[in-house]
């Protein structure tokens, strides 16, 4: 299936990001899918760790789009001026980036030429697992099946310190910590993330997470940790564990992503 590949930016009152849109042709009798994607990466990242999965579901037919998060340079150069802005705000992105994608589908392949969308996939790795996490609980998806795509996602029971923030990144933290806007610097990101995940309020929600055995970063107790809080709210959540997805190539989550999704939505 041929695709288009759109390069847009979204933007929200208190920041500015880039993202790509990847729109499924309709020639040759191909069918563009009900069931569109939203992408987004982890801390220092840039959307480029999710193309393999964008690339993987446009194939079949699902309009995806994939964005950066706000402050993170590998992706742009706008900044993120406010730690306090970005917690509040940065899922909203998932909404601006639905919105966007609702008018380049009409640009792109003509008003009635595709099927209206009825479900939003939203996913993220690390970082951009909470914020997809959170994003289901926006009024823009109120009305759409929601299904979150957590990779890279969990809580390490007793860790006091992020993997970047130990001796193995020692090195490269000084140039890590550099990536990103000054107002997100890792000690709070983390501690804000370790906070929020323990306490998150998002309910009634579907919620699969994929995260590697070799996942350092959440270490081999996180994922269950993780997965009883947001139970405990009343989410459902399903679990899956590859032995081979090291939290830093969230690109080869591709095939589980596409594994789960369709059978999740019953995809021929």
């Amino acid at each position: 299936m041929a695709t288009k590949v759109i390069c847009t930016e979204l933007s929200l009152p208190w920041f500015t990001v880039q993202a790509l849109a990847f729109i499924p042709s309709v020639e040759e009798g191909h069918a563009v899918k009900k069931e569109w994607a939203f992408f987004t990466h982890g801390y220092t990242s840039h959307k480029g760790d999710c193309l393999n999965w964008a690339t993987r579901l446009v194939e079949v037919g699902v309009p995806c789009v994939i964005f950066d998060h706000p402050g993170h340079y590998l992706g742009s150069f706008y900044e993120a001026n406010s730690l306090e802005e970005f917690k509040a705000h940065s899922h909203e992105i998932f909404g601006e980036a639905f919105v966007r994608m609702n008018l380049l589908m009409e640009q792109t392949l003509g008003v009635g030429q595709y099927p209206p969308c009825t479900s939003v996939i939203l996913g993220g790795h690390s970082l951009g697992a909470f914020n997809c996490i959170r994003a289901t609980e926006l009024p823009v998806f109120k009305d759409f099946q929601r299904v979150a795509v957590a990779i890279g996602s969990g809580v390490g029971q007793n860790q006091a310190n992020h993997l970047f923030e130990s001796a193995f990144y020692e090195k490269t933290l000084s140039i890590r910590r550099q990536l990103v806007s000054p107002a997100l610097d890792s000690k709070e990101v983390f501690a804000w993330l370790r906070k929020d995940k323990m306490e998150i309020t998002v309910s009634n929600q579907r919620i699969h997470i994929i995260t590697g055995e070799d996942d350092v970063v959440v270490g081999p107790t996180g994922v269950e940790t993780f997965k009883q809080v947001l139970e405990a709210n009343g989410n459902i959540v399903s679990v899956e564990r590859p032995k081979k997805l090291p939290h830093h190539e969230p690109g080869h989550a591709s095939p589980h992503i596409y594994s789960f999704l369709k059978n999740h939505f019953g995809w021929k």
